[in-house]
């Protein structure tokens, strides 16, 4: 059921892919608003008589999760303030982009970075591109615009007031951290699944399906009679939503969950259970059921909106929203495999401090008593 191109092996992570299949750039925000339809428009039906849907899209966006208070307290800004801020982004990004000094040291370069525009903007680049081994923006594709959801310039993809997830529930488990796995080297079983090439960081496949925020946040969408299959570029994952279906009743959890959709008018609308705990959403995962719709909106426009409820941990249903946008090209194979040689290497690098502890400690060991007298 993919349609996959391959013209050739992308690195270890994938970040060659991002350049291949770029987000088509669109009209800037001040002079459009592509999620609102033209007069007269209808939205395309399939063979199947379907919501059309099908095709390459991507969700690269620079709107993050939740809202970053330092740029804007706001939920939604002006088509003047959108652009306004994209220019700025698009400049802080040219800069980072800039060739560097060779001559210059590791230290003036962390701290030229730490003080960047860019880092204001985004700060969760400190990991990414500020550190050594880590990638600089030349491999990143966050993208160039910000959500626009009915002519709306949107901070966050929550919908929530503030733009934060709730409050958790009194006793609710504690939502995991984004370096959970950073100092867990015992075995490969004990890495992230992104690490391992099981199934990609940032919740891409989801559900809630989101963009990752640095690259390959590209997407097919195939349609059958019974079926709908979105093909993810991270890590090449394949979700399977079966139609007019029911949950199964085992506790067998796929990764991905255990979806089933329907068509309501123009909307998929996709409903979500038996989500692993390795794929758990903000600490939710037992009881967890995630609600998605997919309309399309426009000629260029998918508005996905999402859902989560988990009465163990929330008080209430909570959620978010943003728009897919066309690719100008398909999506090509993402080459990440278990064997590439940072897990390998992680782990051999463990075993090998492991062994530098134990022969320091039997170096500074006292020597055992003598049986008996000399």
């Amino acid at each position: 059921m993919r349609r996959v191109l391959v013209l050739a092996l992308a690195t270890a992570l994938g970040t060659a892919a991002a350049a291949l299949a770029a987000p088509e750039p669109g009209p800037p925000s001040a002079t459009a608003a592509a999620s609102i339809p033209p007069p007269g428009w209808k939205p395309p039906r399939n063979a199947f008589g379907q919501p059309d849907l099908a095709g390459y899209w991507s969700n690269a966006t620079l709107t993050p999760l939740t809202r970053n208070r330092r740029l804007s307290d706001k939920a939604t800004l002006t088509a003047q303030e959108a652009q306004a801020f994209e220019k700025m982004w698009a400049a802080a990004l040219a800069e980072s982009d800039a060739p560097s000094d060779p001559n210059e040291t590791t230290e003036a370069v962390q701290a030229r970075f730490s003080d960047s525009k860019l880092l204001e903007i985004r700060p969760d680049f400190a990991a990414a591109g500020g550190d050594v081994g880590g990638y600089n923006t030349f491999w990143i594709d966050p993208g160039a615009h910000l959500v626009e959801v009915n002519g709306e310039y949107r901070t966050s993809i929550l919908t929530t007031a503030n733009g934060q997830p709730p409050p958790r529930r009194k006793g609710a488990s504690a939502a995991a951290g984004s370096g959970q796995y950073r100092d867990v080297y015992d075995s490969y079983e004990n890495r992230s699944l992104g690490e391992r090439c099981i199934i990609g960081f940032g919740r891409n496949a989801g559900p809630p399906m989101l963009p990752n925020g640095y690259y390959n946040n590209n997407y097919q969408i195939l349609q059958t009679a019974d079926a709908v299959v979105i093909e993810v570029e991270m890590i090449h994952d394949a979700r399977v939503i079966r139609l007019n279906g029911t949950h199964r009743t085992d506790d067998v959890r796929p990764w991905m969950g255990d979806s089933i959709g329907r068509y309501e008018g123009n909307t998929l609308v996709v409903e979500t259970t038996h989500i692993p705990e390795a794929q758990s959403f903000m600490g939710s995962w037992k009881n967890l059921k995630v609600t998605e719709w997919f309309t399309r909106v426009s000629p260029s426009r998918i508005l996905y909106r999402f859902q989560v409820e988990d009465p163990e941990t929330w008080d209430a249903p909570w959620g978010g929203e943003y728009t897919f946008a066309p690719l100008s090209g398909r999506v090509y194979e993402y080459a990440c495999h278990e064997g590439n040689y940072a897990l390998p290497g992680i782990l051999a690098g463990a075993r090998h401090q492991e062994k530098e502890a134990a022969a320091a400690k039997a170096d500074t060991a006292p020597p055992k008593a003598r049986r008996g007298a000399d």
